[in-house]
């Protein structure tokens, strides 16, 4: 056991739960945190994402845990991430018989309250649908001994604060120990710990790196329909050893890596509907080499000791971009280096800038490996491996000595041989791929032109400023909130059967809810409603225009029928509705 881990004062069973999961040393946040959570002082902690937040402030917590009954509440600002929370602290405390449960929006509001019922140490949840279940009386907050609001400047960001507040006057002020953790502390956030922390001790852990320093990071440019083999090409034409792909979904990621199968890559998929032994068994395989290509959704971004990953492929490109650290952190440790890629369409050039901003450094834009290079690479490879085996055979066998009694040449023979061997690269499949980063490309050069042209200079930054909003701004409850005030202040145009029916933006359908201000719905509620529940960027969703009974939004023809599917019949803050096309 690590001696850095046992000078904090953990217990022998987290002890050993650490040992178990090959963390080394503790990080600075751990090594400054743990004591103070142990001592029971309410703390503020400033590091950057990918430091050991969530096991600075599980440890100490559960470590303090007696008895049954709901102990402590974990507040985050999204669903992936309260699962990720849940996973690490359900892992941390497994000696100590912790029981966990996430809670977010989504999900069957009778599933999650029948595991209430049957009694949880800690609840990991969203803001909505925590206060959903406290206003229903199922979740009581009463005996909370410990709260975590992890993520916070995020949470500030998706405009959850008031439902924080909320959360943090169901609970006894004068019992619980508040924890919050946030990358950056803005002037609400301080407000907001003045009033309900008690003399918080403040840390700040300053990171070199928000990523590492031996990770080469690309990016590509490929249409939607192109993502599956441009993907194929780059396990191609890399020399990867293990390597992990990021899906966004549990069912993506599944699909994806039946896809894989299907086209001759063995590959596993690893979210978070498989059972506890199962991932288990999938991460061993992984660990010892049986299994090269892991297709993941964020339940292993964080949390999960799996060595000497060479390569990370973000087949989806994450919501947040503190996602993306975690991702790609799984790569270039230990001083080894590493490769980062990831899979862009045309309209998620917004969200990548975002990430570069959020990391502080570029992503160097590459092209796909054309369909020469990857033929050129089968070649090479299937080459190497014959010569391997013809330095390695030292034996006649009997099949080749009785076709030669038979009469047949040796050079038929080794060409039917040679022959037989490369059936397996017909299982891999080369299609064609759209240069979508050179339309791209020509579409930027020719807006700049037109720019220029008219005298401005800017052509295509004023044109962005309408359509492409959504791609430069990833807090999602913030542009809801300013898309629902604009809706507001128009309440006296056309009716339904006028134009607003229809979506003035190219691309995007109008769909029509039967609630609005009337049961207390903002703009955030839409947004985390429909993004959470259907899987989709929260980003994506356009304009939003709240009424007085009723709500209309903008959603990308693209995602209109999985949509419709997932919250025809849907809830929103806990209340019934319906949703269709307007």
């Amino acid at each position: 056991m690590p001696r850095g881990f046992e000078a904090l004062g953990l217990v022998p069973e987290i002890l050993q739960t650490i040992e178990e999961l090959g963390y080394a040393e503790p990080t600075p946040i751990q090594e400054l945190t743990i004591p103070l959570l142990l001592s029971g002082r309410d703390v503020i902690g400033q590091a950057q994402t990918g430091t050991g937040k969530t096991a600075a402030f599980a440890l100490p917590s559960i470590q303090r845990l007696d008895g049954d009954g709901l102990q402590m509440l974990v507040l985050t600002p999204t669903r992936e991430l309260a699962i990720q929370v849940a996973e690490a602290v359900y892992r941390y405390g497994r000696h100590l018989g912790i029981r966990v449960l996430p809670v977010y929006g989504g999900e069957s509001y009778e599933r999650q309250e029948r595991r209430l019922a049957r009694g949880v140490h800690v609840v990991v949840g969203t803001p909505g649908r925590t206060l959903d279940l406290i206003r229903k009386r199922t979740l009581r907050l009463g005996d909370v001994r410990f709260v975590v609001l992890d993520e916070a400047d995020e949470m500030l960001k998706m405009g959850f604060i008031e439902d924080v507040e909320s959360i943090l006057a169901a609970t006894d002020v004068d019992s619980r120990q508040t924890l919050m953790f946030s990358a950056t502390f803005a002037e609400p956030l301080l407000k907001l710990a003045g009033r309900y922390m008690r003399n918080p001790q403040r840390i700040s852990v300053e990171a070199e790196e928000v990523t590492g320093v031996n990770i080469d990071q690309h990016y590509y440019i490929v249409q939607e329909k192109d993502k599956l083999p441009a993907l194929c090409r780059l396990l191609e034409i890399e020399d990867q050893q293990n390597t992990l792909i990021f899906a966004r979904t549990r069912a993506g990621a599944a699909e994806l890596a039946e896809s894989l199968v299907e086209r001759g890559y063995a590959a596993v998929a690893i979210h978070g509907d498989l059972a506890q032994n199962e991932r288990e068994r999938i991460l061993r395989r992984y660990r010892d080499g049986s299994l090269r290509i892991l297709v993941a959704t964020d339940v292993v971004g964080r949390g999960v000791d799996i060595p000497d990953v060479t390569h990370v492929i973000n087949y989806d490109i994450p919501q947040l971009a503190i996602e993306y650290v975690h991702r790609i952190g799984r790569t270039g440790r230990a001083g080894r280096s590493g490769k980062a890629m990831t899979l862009i369409t045309p309209r998620q050039r917004g969200t990548l800038r975002q990430v570069e901003e959020y990391i502080q450094k570029p992503i160097h834009k590459a092209k796909l490996p054309t369909r020469e290079a990857v033929l050129e690479r089968r070649e090479t490879h299937f080459m190497n491996r014959l010569l391997a085996e013809v330095d390695a055979t030292t034996e006649t066998d009997p099949v080749l000595e009785h076709l030669l009694t038979l009469g047949y040449p040796a050079e038929q023979i080794a060409a039917a041989v040679l022959k037989m061997l490369r059936t397996d690269e017909r299982q891999h499949p080369l299609e064609e791929i759209d240069n979508a980063h050179e339309m791209k490309d020509r579409r930027d050069n020719r807006d700049s032109r037109n720019g220029n042209a008219n005298g401005n200079g800017n052509g295509r930054r004023e044109r962005s400023n309408g359509n492409d909003r959504r791609e430069r701004d990833d807090r999602p409850a913030r542009a809801a909130r300013d898309r629902g005030d604009r809706g507001a202040r128009n309440e006296n145009a056309p009716d339904r059967r006028g134009r607003r029916n229809n979506s003035h933006e190219t691309g995007m359908v109008r769909l029509w809810m039967d609630v609005g201000r009337s049961k207390g719905i903002r703009p955030n509620d839409v947004v985390y409603a429909v993004a959470s529940s259907a899987d989709i960027p929260g980003s994506a969703i356009g304009a939003i225009d709240i009424r007085q009974n009723e709500t209309y939004l903008d959603v990308p023809e693209a995602h209109v029928d999985q949509v419709l599917r997932k919250l025809r019949q849907g809830r929103i803050r806990g209340q019934a509705m319906k949703l269709t096309r307007a």
